[in-house]
């Protein structure tokens, strides 16, 4: 508030200011800023001169400048700082960047951070403050040096598999974190062998903040929330969102429609599309979720759908508390949502009609597109054999056992920058302290069909692993196989669902045996070369814009995109191995 005045101050030096009713004639400078004719320009282009030092221009230490734009736009008036600095973050700034592990016997390290462009850092164990458990602690010193601006802080995020802390830097100086106690005996001895994971926020305190205001929005069931998606998925994935024309809603005739053809769903707000939102962003798919339609012998038409919500209803209440250490003092930012009806998420077969109701119905404002299966693929679609597989599989949970890993094929080139293996596993042990029912069900059970054990937490699986000479990202790249079983039956995410009917059935012939689908994600499903490559042969009802799309789409106000739709031959060892890196997400032809 005080540089607010000063500001001001500056800006209007006439304490009282001929009322003038007209409007602002320059719309960049607000109008509770009045500009005399003379002084204003000049001290106001001055005072832009000196802003615009802070972009980079270094003349050493005795011209470094008091600030930078960044630094400074958040004590001016909003109506100037905030459409800035909604510029200068997004929701991907949240990610942490690592920038390396300091262990005892590397010496130091050294990087340069979004504030201070030197900082080193070294470990040193001491002796336990607990009398109890002989394993000491640990003091992690910091140093940073030659800041960029007066204003500016750095904030890291330090962890183990076995705890995550935080902490920021204002000052020039070494600082220093201390580790009173390791946890447990394991804890010292990857700390000895593999050190503390250094994360950087690559936007500061402020950054962070920004950028956790953009990516709430995301989860928002509001039309701010879609606007939210549809700009995140602009910026990272290069989606367009061309609107269609009305009507947005097709009326389907069932009779068109056969066993096997693809459901590929798009959904842009609210709970589901923010989750999408991210799931698109890391696998490169344009679609969230699918389904697949089956006829019965009285020629009915019906949806298979792994990830349907049953009728079992829970009370959710989403809290938020975010503490923010600054200058002023220790502020606390809690965030409240109200009661939100969610259910499990089961594999179903329910009839058309039920599922096109819902969808309807479905306010996260769902993009819908009908998929043909091309006719020689038809022709050999065994309709028994794909009932057969739906009925053994309804009412199981949906496949949150493989889900991630489908989309990690590599050691590093899976990982959206800044995110990567380091962060992952920090985020696993997290989750495992928190919710340890919810880290066995999303990755524990996954990672001992890896490693061929049963029933070892993530810390002894990290034993396991160091002890057979393997790294932790490496396992996490052990292609999963369709025949693991895990303790709730076989796991299957929406599209491993699909395409292990489409095994059963025959889709794939004689490769049926050498591909794992539960390696496959969206992307991966929709650009298999089985469906219809003949528009004149779609339905009359199809609504593809005049040969504008290649598939049938049937609801939504966007036109959707498949970027390489129907083009890849299916082939053994399919998707076992294929980068996937934002935002062009190339792959080699065989991988």
């Amino acid at each position: 508030q005080i540089s607010s005045l000063y500001l001001t101050a500056i800006l209007n030096p006439n304490p009282n200011p001929n009322p003038n009713p007209n409007p602002n004639p320059n719309p960049i400078i607000p109008s509770f800023f009045p500009m005399p004719r003379f002084l204003n320009p000049f001290l106001l282009s001055l005072f832009f001169c000196v802003l615009g030092l802070g972009f980079g221009v270094d003349f050493g230490q005795a011209f470094k400048v008091p600030f930078r734009v960044n630094d400074v736009l958040p004590v001016l008036p909003r109506q100037v700082s905030w459409p800035v600095l909604n510029t200068l973050h997004s929701a991907v700034d949240l990610l942490p960047a690592f920038v390396g592990s300091v262990t005892p016997n590397n010496g130091s390290i050294d990087w340069k951070g979004s504030c201070f462009h030197g900082n080193e850092a070294r470990l040193e164990f001491t002796n336990s403050d607990r009398d109890d458990s002989g394993l000491g602690g640990g003091v992690l010193h910091l140093t940073t040096s030659e800041a960029h601006s007066w204003t500016c802080m750095d904030l890291y995020v330090f962890a183990t598999p076995y705890r995550i802390t935080w902490d920021y830097y204002f000052s020039a100086r070494e600082h220093t974190l201390k580790f009173d106690s390791w946890e447990e005996a394991a804890e010292l001895e990857y700390v000895k062998e593999h050190g503390i994971s250094v994360f950087l926020m690559p936007s500061g305190m402020l950054g962070t903040l920004l950028s956790l205001v953009d990516v709430l929005p995301l989860f928002s069931n509001t039309v701010w929330g879609q606007n939210a998606n549809l700009a995140f998925l602009k910026t990272h994935m290069g989606a367009s969102f061309e609107k269609r024309p009305k009507p947005w809603r097709t009326v389907v005739n069932p009779e068109d429609v056969h066993s096997g053809d693809f459901l590929a769903v798009s959904k842009i707000r609210g709970r589901w599309g923010g989750f999408e939102t991210l799931e698109k962003w890391v696998t490169g798919a344009f679609a969230g979720h699918t389904a697949v339609c089956l006829k019965d012998d009285m020629g009915n038409l019906w949806v298979a759908e792994s990830g349907h919500e049953n009728e079992k209803v829970l009370i959710a209440l989403f809290k938020l508390t975010c503490w923010v250490k600054g200058m002023l003092g220790l502020f606390s930012i809690r965030m409240v949502g109200g009661p939100e009806m969610l259910g499990e998420e089961i594999i179903v077969v329910i009839p058309w009609d039920e599922w096109w109701e819902l969808s309807l119905k479905d306010n996260s404002n769902p993009q819908i597109a009908l998929l043909p299966l091309h006719p020689d693929i038809r022709a050999k679609f065994n309709s028994t054999a794909a009932w057969e597989y739906a009925r053994s599989m309804s009412g199981k949970p949906y496949g949150y056992h493989n889900m991630i890993f489908s989309w990690i094929d590599t050691v590093a080139d899976n990982y959206p920058p800044p995110l990567d293996a380091h962060l992952v596993i920090s985020v696993m042990s997290m989750w495992t302290r928190v919710q340890p029912a919810y880290a066995a069900n999303m990755w524990n059970e996954a990672l001992n069909k890896r490693l061929g054990t049963e029933d070892l937490d993530l810390y002894r699986i990290l034993e396991e692993t160091e002890r057979r000479g393997i790294t932790f990202d490496q396992l996490l790249t052990i292609p999963e196989q369709d025949e693991w079983v895990y303790s709730d039956g076989k796991s299957t995410t929406c599209v491993a669902f699909i395409l292990e009917m489409y095994k059963e059935a025959g889709v794939f012939g004689p490769l049926s045996n050498s591909i794992q689908v539960t390696e496959f994600t969206i992307r991966d499903a929709y650009m298999l070369k089985i469906f219809e490559n003949n528009q004149t042969n779609l339905p009359s009802w199809c609504n593809n814009g005049d040969g504008r799309l290649p598939f049938c789409q049937i609801l939504g106000e966007y036109w959707m995109e498949l970027p390489f739709y129907n083009s890849l031959e299916p082939y053994a060892n399919m998707n076992e191995n294929c980068p996937s890196l934002p935002p062009i997400y190339d792959r080699p032809t065989r991988c």
